[in-house]
């Protein structure tokens, strides 16, 4: 393998610096402050939502109320996507507030289609917000993986039960 195309690549600096001053937007560094903040948050909640159904399965597996448990479930998916819903919102309030886009429907929009990665849609940003996209994105798939682990949590503990009733049963 020829190593030489190697050589004239830029150091991690320079990459860093000239990525910076292609940006210039001083205001993209609240915005990766604002995804920090915001998974934490996210992180935050689902583990409260995932420690309450827990709470709640072992109280209702204690006073042997079955079936329960798939209802505490289904609220807590609810409450999980609800979550990723305020994040949505969330995105989009601070695109509005910084005016990436005209109008309130499109950064609705926009905000939308990066935190779930679907990029359908064709929107032209400015030159400052192009890495935008990058960070919303990240924060979404960081925030779904999140969710995916709590809920494979909660739905292994489900899977539990069902096995543990199938091996206690008396044939």
């Amino acid at each position: 393998m020829d190593f030489s195309i190697f050589s004239n690549l830029p150091s991690f600096s320079t990459l860093f610096s000239e990525i910076n001053a292609d940006m210039g937007n001083s205001q993209i560094w609240f915005i990766i402050v604002a995804a920090c903040l915001m998974l934490t948050i996210h992180g935050v909640a689902v583990l409260g939502i995932a420690g309450a159904f827990h709470a709640l399965d072992r109280h209702m597996q204690n006073k042997k109320i079955y079936g329960a448990n798939f209802l505490s479930y289904f609220i807590a998916i609810l409450l999980i996507v609800g979550s990723h819903l305020a994040e949505i919102v969330a995105w989009a309030y601070l695109c509005v507030a910084l005016k990436v886009f005209p109008t309130n429907p499109q950064t609705f929009y926009f905000a939308g289609e990066m935190y779930t990665t679907v990029g359908y849609g064709d929107y032209s940003l400015s030159e400052q917000w192009r890495i935008l996209p990058i960070i919303i994105s990240f924060s979404g798939i960081f925030a779904v993986s999140m969710s995916g682990a709590a809920m494979y949590s909660m739905m292994g503990t489900l899977l539990g039960h069902t096995s543990q009733k199938t091996q206690t049963q008396p044939d």
